[in-house]
């Protein structure tokens, strides 16, 4: 008799990243229209060799190849500490970090904690997929809070208060958002904080891409607020910030009681963050400052650059939102589904981007684009193409 799997698994669509790929499987690009990749987020550039020779020279000795703590070394729970309070301007503990092996398992044991089979989350569309399918992986009902194109994706706190239930446990934000790269103004960040204080519940916010801001100072003041452990639940990643996707290190910052129950998971799961990317986020936070703010201007050079780039008037693609990474466009063709203009574009423009459906219901009229990875010079050729595309299928 074959082995019949979770059924709450088997109900989840596989991830999404390798089918886009797969547009452009064993192609041959010409040299005069190169393929630009505007569909994973990943840095294209390498980490700095002072971080590697520093991994080097580590990987000879022995306790590197250990356990750590479950929550993580102590000196790098207390640099992330002293990083945080520094960028938000409010005291930070040690012991209210803890290390996990990437954002995406922070996330996870995050709502593992949280909340229970047939409990509901409040979830922005669009949504980052893979928090989507962890929650149904989980039997939590994730509530969709409609996209809102008007502003420029940011959620609107009031239509979030009409859809709490006694099964919610946790209001989930992404700022800067993936996919649409819109950041959430300080007042917005603020009022959903209101809103889950006012209801006992959690204010999930994933930071992920916060060192690529499109303006200096602090992304919000909820470390500022008395009682802030009781409700905010802060996830972040070192992965786009020091080029460590591949060493799975990330973060929650949480209350002790919280923090007890994630670390209870974390035991189970891996038991502690690989100590070799916990090593790396350390000389990444110790030493990389300067290295650090230099990509955090390549990326607002980026930023420009496509806004640049989309001022022209005959691309008929709009530029919804855009900011720390990501941009989001609504495409031109009305009544094609995402998925048919992302390949288009894979095909015939050499332009691979992720269908707007990738993100959730709704998303049918939009594309995003991980400009991120695209250098600024790169961004005319994007526009260029993205006209070409319009006039191609217009005549």
């Amino acid at each position: 008799m074959p082995l019949r799997p979770n059924p709450l698994l088997t109900a989840v669509a596989a991830p999404p990243i390798a089918e886009a790929q797969g547009w452009i499987a064993g192609r041959d690009f010409p040299a005069d229209k190169p393929l630009i990749d505007l569909a994973q987020a990943v840095p294209d550039y390498p980490p700095p060799p002072v971080l590697t020779d520093h991994l080097a020279r580590l990987v000879g000795d022995p306790a590197t190849a250990r356990y750590t703590e479950i929550e993580g070394i102590g000196p790098l729970r207390a640099a992330l500490a002293a990083d945080i309070g520094a960028l938000y301007g409010a005291p930070i503990a040690p012991e209210q970090v803890i290390v996990t092996a990437g954002c995406n398992q922070a996330f996870c044991l995050a709502m593992m904690a949280l909340a229970a089979p047939g409990d509901e989350v409040i979830v922005p569309l669009p949504y980052y997929f893979n928090h989507q399918m962890w929650l149904e992986m989980q039997g939590i009902r994730a509530v969709h809070l409609p996209f809102r194109a008007e502003r420029g994706g940011v959620p609107d706190p009031e239509a979030a208060a009409a859809l709490i239930t006694p099964r919610t446990r946790a209001i989930l934000l992404v700022t800067p958002n993936n996919p649409t790269g819109a950041v959430y103004p300080p007042p917005v960040l603020a009022a959903f904080h209101d809103l889950a204080r006012r209801h006992d519940l959690a204010l999930v916010v994933d930071e992920t891409y916060r060192d690529f801001l499109p303006q200096d100072g602090a992304p919000h003041g909820l470390f500022a607020e008395p009682g802030w452990a009781e409700t905010l639940v802060h996830l972040y990643s070192f992965s786009k910030t020091y080029c460590l996707t591949g060493y799975r290190v990330g973060a929650v910052v949480c209350g002790p009681r919280l923090g007890a129950e994630i670390a209870k998971a974390m035991d189970c799961v891996a038991i502690c963050a690989p100590r070799i990317g916990q090593e790396a986020a350390l000389r990444g936070l110790t030493a990389l400052g300067a290295w650090r703010q230099e990509n955090t201007a390549l990326m607002r050079g980026r930023l420009a650059a496509l806004r640049e780039a989309f001022a022209r008037n005959d691309l008929g693609y709009e530029l919804v939102s855009a900011g720390a990474y990501f941009a989001y466009l609504r495409h031109p063709f009305s009544g094609e589904t995402a998925s048919d203009v992302a390949r288009r574009l894979a095909a015939e423009q050499n332009l691979l981007c992720l269908p707007g459906s990738m993100f959730g219901p709704g998303q049918e009229d939009y594309l995003r684009f991980a400009f991120a990875n695209v250098p600024a010079e790169a961004m005319p050729a994007v526009a260029a193409r993205l006209a070409a595309s319009l006039k191609r299928r217009s005549s």
